[in-house]
């Protein structure tokens, strides 16, 4: 079941993992949970949205969100209409702290996901109310593939890794490109990440390494409130 959701340009670059006993292992744990977040089809949103040479950008969160509703397989995003966790408003004022775009209507970053944003967790699915619960399911399987992948893209990658979790996957993979590291935007570090963004700049500094590189820069700002 697990296998049959892997998007089609990213099953190539991951055949190895899903041939693999370790990936069977994972889709088991994943099939006996009943209470899955994200929805089922949506688990490998993230790579659906960004095939693999289209990726410029890895935002790397934790796990999905565990209030069902929200999660929608793009860390940190929520579907247009879903009001705003409190680390996604927290992720958006460090992004507005940053490069001064205005406060966003919706919280549904697919915006920069099409623009080469590969927007990942560590882990890809969680139980209904349980936070980072499936984080020893062995999604590491499948997130080390992909960044092991995508670190060896010819053209540069930056990744912003938000958090402990995300930084410790992040450093052994990144095979030269940029790495920039931050606070995780939870309740617990709002004030931390949002005075870290508007200090270094994260979203203005990713772009300005990517203009370094010859690639286009992405644009922040989402649909504005009225």
């Amino acid at each position: 079941m697990l296998a049959a959701l892997v998007p089609s340009p990213w099953r190539a670059a991951l055949r190895h993992v899903i041939d693999s006993q370790a990936f069977a292992a994972l889709g088991a744990k994943v099939e006996a949970v009943g209470d899955v977040l994200p929805p089922r089809p949506l688990i490998f949103a993230a790579l659906a949205a960004t095939p693999p040479r289209g990726v410029k950008v890895v935002l790397l969160g934790q796990d999905p969100y565990p209030t069902p509703g929200h999660a929608n397989g793009l860390a940190f995003s929520v579907s247009p209409g879903v009001k705003l966790p409190a680390s996604l408003r927290n992720l958006l004022a460090g992004v507005s702290a940053d490069v001064g775009c205005p406060k966003p209507v919706s919280g549904d970053l697919t915006p920069w996901a099409k623009q080469g944003v590969l927007l990942l967790n560590t882990a890809l699915t969680v139980s209904a109310g349980q936070a980072n619960s499936h984080k020893a399911f062995g999604w590491s399987v499948v997130t080390d593939a992909v960044l092991r992948h995508v670190a060896a893209l010819p053209e540069r990658v930056v990744f912003l890794c938000l958090g402990a979790q995300a930084r410790e996957l992040v450093r052994p993979l990144a095979n030269g490109h940029p790495v920039l590291e931050y606070p995780h935007p939870s309740p617990l570090s709002r004030v931390r990440f949002v005075d870290k963004a508007r200090e270094g700049r994260p979203f203005t500094r990713i772009n300005e390494l990517l203009t370094e590189a010859g690639r286009a820069p992405v644009d922040w700002a989402l649909t504005p409130s009225s």
